[in-house]
């Protein structure tokens, strides 16, 4: 019986540890840490910086990926003015419904009026239905939260997107897929999107695929957490304020203890 017990654990041991380094070799390989201005105590997000993400976004991401939490007002927090974000807002149509007398369209089809501040980013498809046959089956994910929803945030979106390479001799790769060394299982769905000068940045940056790569993942960080900021703050005062209230505590122990003796 003894014997039964120490061969079940083995089988137990070998098959968990099998499963273990399946799932190790299957996650993708570790991205590598790059330097952002928000990180640390004292981070910030660069605003020229975001609003060449938003570039990016708009010339090369948003054609698949959605971002369904953000609202054409809150480009006003990267820096872009009043009337610029109407006017970014203005380039898209969002449907109208019903107009002001209560008509619609004969053919059933919706009215639609340019976006404003108000209205959310415009979604690439209608529905997921349409999103999978526009991409061979694939759902391209909303990116809204896309840093906080992948190990490494920032750092993992920069290695992805520079991480496309020719599969290695004897990988492989499914139909319609491309290596990524990144990306878990080292195959995904999405063809390479950047490239050098992939864009022609309004302030005139250079638009190296690094560049590229690291202004989209900083406006990603920056969709993801726009408070991070405000966040931030807080925390210094909070510390600020647990210092001096804590050497407060300590004058008035030395101050108690003196009398006692």
């Amino acid at each position: 019986m003894g014997k039964f017990f120490i061969a079940a654990g083995l089988a137990l041991a070998l098959a968990f540890g099998g499963i273990v380094n399946d799932a190790a070799a299957s996650s993708g390989k570790s991205a590598p840490s790059q330097e952002w201005t928000f990180d640390g105590v004292f981070g910030n997000y660069d605003r020229a910086q975001l609003k060449r993400g938003y570039q990016v976004y708009q010339e090369v991401c948003a054609a698949c990926h959605s971002l369904r939490q953000i609202y054409y007002r809150n480009l006003s927090e990267i820096g872009f003015s009043a009337d610029e974000v109407k006017k970014i807002a203005a380039e898209f149509e969002v449907p109208r419904g019903p107009d002001d007398e209560g008509e619609t369209h004969d053919d059933g089809e919706e009215i639609m009026r340019p976006a404003k501040p108000f209205d959310k980013m415009v979604q690439p498809y209608p529905n997921e239905q349409a999103a999978r046959s526009a991409n061979n089956g694939a759902l391209p994910p909303d990116l809204s939260l896309v840093t906080k929803a992948r190990k490494g945030g920032a750092n993992y979106l920069h290695a992805l997107l520079t991480g496309f390479s020719e599969a290695p001799e004897g990988f492989k790769l499914q139909d319609g897929m491309s290596y990524n060394v990144y990306f878990p299982g080292a195959q995904i769905a999405m063809a390479p999107p950047i490239d050098d000068d992939a864009v022609e940045y309004a302030d005139g940056t250079k638009a190296s695929k690094d560049q590229i790569s690291r202004d989209i993942a900083a406006f990603l960080t920056w969709a993801a957490e726009p408070e991070l900021e405000q966040r931030k703050r807080i925390g210094i005062k909070v510390m600020i304020f647990l210092l001096i209230f804590t050497a407060m505590l300590y004058a008035v122990k030395r101050r108690v203890w003196a009398k006692l003796h």
